[in-house]
């Protein structure tokens, strides 16, 4: 079933600067690769598939810039990033509006994945960029991330952007195949690994060390992402990507490495809301709210008397009755000093009451899970 594309309707796929950008090449673009490249992913989306790229080629591009060469300092780096930064999105804007497609660029750093609100500013941010039909081409901000303020590499921000935008689908374009028991340009007797369903120590020491260069084309960071990603229910694979037309290979059954999830991302995250996060506060409701809620609701601000406890928005919350019997756990989508304001009111008076226009409910359906 992991190889059935009709599971997947979100699909995020990742890509690195050797893909993209090449010393040889004119404008240090492969523009032909690239070409290719989009007619698979504009042929994704006239099948009803939402793409999202994590693209890399910042540095690489701001290199000729600065004519910079060798190993670069931190700030060599980031100065690089901010040069080249402009002429990847130039790259892809226009390779993709030959097809019709509008792009939008976001730069995050890993505080954006780990600070709540930074978070759910991104989430949504995606969010209404998919729903307009916009791709959104992320890469992490080399400009203003810091040693421990960085994620690292796009293997873990592509598998961050798939938790964060609950892609079914996480794809690493790389420069090897999959996974091998071995380094397959060391060892003639490697053994391509096509379908992994846990990652147990074994297969971890077939990724090699980190600090080596003994891994196989950078594994390490691919298992990590692989475990962000199928912990938030998202399936990935691990294919070659310095061939023309690479996701249109890996659809017609071209080698590569499926890491399966087990869940789905709404079971995920689910079972993620129930069981990990400590409520703040909570909401009580009145009969019809509480029957709203059962039938598969949104918890709308009328249907609240009373809200409790100091909370941020996004924190989880409980759902009472005015009995006091635990109805339901889930993200308020208001912090508690607004929530006060607007409980018991209608959705058409938000607005008016706080200000500005927030979200229809108060914890929406997808965000609660019922007890």
């Amino acid at each position: 079933m992991h190889k059935d594309w009709k599971n997947y309707q979100r699909i995020v796929i990742k890509l690195g600067s050797a893909l993209l950008s090449h010393e040889g090449a004119e404008d240090g673009l492969r523009a032909e690769w690239l070409a290719g490249f989009v007619e698979d992913v504009a042929d994704l989306r006239a099948s009803g598939k939402e793409i999202l790229l994590v693209s890399s080629g910042a540095v690489a591009l701001g290199r000729g810039v600065l004519n910079l060469s060798g190993k670069l300092k931190l700030e060599e780096k980031q100065a690089a990033a901010a040069c080249g930064q402009p002429l990847l999105m130039e790259a892809w804007k226009k390779a993709l509006a030959k097809h019709n497609i509008n792009c939008a660029q976001l730069l995050l750093t890993l505080d954006d994945s780990e600070d709540r609100r930074r978070y759910l500013n991104a989430r949504n941010t995606l969010e209404v960029l998919l729903s307009h039909g916009v791709i959104p081409i992320v890469n992490e901000n080399d400009t203003v991330a810091t040693a421990e303020l960085r994620v690292g590499d796009n293997d873990r921000l592509s598998a961050r952007v798939a938790q964060m935008s609950g892609a079914e689908m996480l794809v690493l374009l790389s420069d090897v195949d999959g996974l091998y028991t071995a380094n397959p340009s060391q060892d003639p007797d490697a053994q391509h690994i096509g379908i992994i369903t846990e990652i147990t120590p074994e297969i971890r020491a077939m990724a090699g060390d980190s600090t080596s260069r003994v891994g196989t084309g950078g594994m390490v960071t691919k298992l990590e992402a692989a475990e962000i990603a199928n912990a938030a229910g998202c399936q990935m694979v691990i294919t070659l990507g310095n061939i023309a037309h690479p996701l249109k290979a890996l659809q017609d059954g071209a080698r590569c490495t499926w890491f399966v999830a087990e869940s789905t991302p709404p079971s995920a995250r689910q079972a993620w809301i129930a069981g990990a996060l400590a409520p703040l506060g909570s909401f009580t409701v009145d009969a019809g709210a509480a029957q709203a809620l059962l039938s598969g609701k949104s918890l709308l601000p009328a249907g609240v008397i009373t809200s409790e406890g100091i909370f941020g928005r996004g924190d989880a919350v409980w759902i009472k009755s005015a009995e006091g019997k635990l109805l339901a756990k889930g993200l308020s989508a208001y912090k508690s000093e607004d929530a006060v304001k607007i409980i018991g009111k209608q959705t058409a008076d938000i607005e008016n009451i706080l200000g500005f226009r927030g979200r229809q409910s108060l914890v929406h359906r997808d965000d609660l899970v019922l007890l």
